[in-house]
């Protein structure tokens, strides 16, 4: 792919875990398109994934009657998702940044969902808008990764 061209690509998915191995087939063809290795594409399409999962867990409270897009904007080096739902919004600074040795020592699962995608991507935003939320991850391309 020349980095002139640009992809850009929405789907939506019902708000159910069934959904997520869609999302994930999504992003990764488009990451892979884009000329991410397979590092890479793994690192974008978990952040995903976990950006999706607090959709269905906290937006729609695990109601399968919601629904929520993935979109993808690619261009340049700069590979963007924007996650978008219409459930209960949340406040991210409200989070509290995990205690990872703690969770690993009572052998807690969950609650690094956004830890994860901060660490994975270059940029992760949230946006309320309207009737709407908004969760915009970003992924550069560095240049031994073009092609």
């Amino acid at each position: 792919m020349k980095r002139s061209e640009k992809i850009e690509d929405k789907r939506v998915f019902r708000s159910t875990t069934d959904a997520l191995a869609g999302v994930r087939e999504f992003v990764n063809e488009r990451a892979l398109q884009f000329g991410f290795g397979d590092k890479e594409v793994s690192e974008i399409t978990l952040a995903v994934d976990e950006a999706c999962t607090n959709v269905i867990k906290h937006a729609y409270k695990g109601r399968p009657d919601g629904e929520f897009e993935v979109k993808v904007l690619a261009t340049g080096t700069a590979f963007q998702i924007v996650v978008r739902d219409w459930g209960v919004s949340f406040r991210p600074e409200d989070v509290p940044l995990p205690n990872i040795r703690d969770k690993y020592r009572k052998h807690k699962a969950g609650g690094l969902g956004i830890f994860l995608m901060k660490k994975l991507m270059d940029t992760v935003e949230y946006q309320g808008r309207d009737a709407s939320n908004e969760v915009r991850l970003v992924r550069y391309l560095k240049d031994e990764q073009k092609s």
